[in-house]
């Protein structure tokens, strides 16, 4: 079983509403019906209830939606992407590992219901003076730790390490992370998203050892689990 994320633009005069629409309604279940085990469908529709997110940063402003899904194999994806580029002016493919090292505790919901709350979702290359050694030791062992203090409200931490760009002139990056609240006032009140000046503070500094911050991209998205992996 393989991971794959998708990252999509939906044309700039389609309202996002609509786009959210026909990803729920005709793109999941032609993805489903070519032999996706587990589907999340996490679309940038925050506007209202987001105006001015705090955290928006690169790509992340005009980012449309970012669909992860498991295949049994990654070539078995034709027919996900075509379903994926038809009404997409870009598609971004990669082949993900996955980690979690917070797992949600307490899920309530059923799959096809939105997700309570927001999701904080990232992306980022590898800086090129950095080693896959120093990158992943930055990432994983320094500021992963790091993060819990950064966010105590967080619910849940989705780590995604790329190690494929799947679809021709994709940028190249190698983590894409989804940092999940309970609430949209979690994360968008600077006092319940930040544990401490001083955890904001050495985060910031820590950041070098991984990523470059003109290279981020960062935004807020809400989520629908279409279908859980194994059920």
């Amino acid at each position: 079983m393989e991971k794959l994320i998708y990252l999509t633009w939906k044309p700039e005069a389609q309202a996002i509403a609509a786009y959210r629409q026909r990803l729920l309604e005709e793109v999941a279940p032609r993805l489903l019906a070519a032999g996706v085990q587990a589907l999340n469908v996490s679309i940038a529709d925050t506007q209202e209830q987001i105006p001015k997110p705090t955290l928006l940063m690169g790509e992340g402003a005009t980012l449309s939606a970012a669909i992860g899904l498991w295949l049994p194999s990654l070539d078995a994806r034709g027919p996900v992407e075509g379903a994926l580029r038809q009404g997409a002016d870009r598609v971004d493919g990669y082949l993900v590992t996955e980690s979690v090292p917070q797992p949600c505790p307490d899920r309530d919901w059923l799959d096809g219901a939105q997700s309570p709350g927001v999701t904080h979702f990232t992306w980022f290359p590898k800086p090129d003076h950095l080693s896959d050694e120093a990158f992943y030791h930055g990432w994983h062992e320094i500021h992963t730790p790091s993060s819990f203090e950064l966010h105590p409200l967080r619910w849940e931490y989705v780590r995604n390490a790329v190690a494929r760009v799947l679809t021709p002139g994709s940028p190249p990056i190698r983590a894409i992370v989804a940092e999940r609240f309970r609430t949209i006032e979690d994360y968008t009140d600077p006092d319940r998203l930040y544990g401490s000046k001083e955890a904001l503070k050495r985060t910031v500094e820590e950041l070098p050892l991984y990523g470059d911050m003109a290279q981020m991209h960062s935004t807020p998205l809400s989520e629908v689990i279409v279908r859980s992996l194994g059920a």
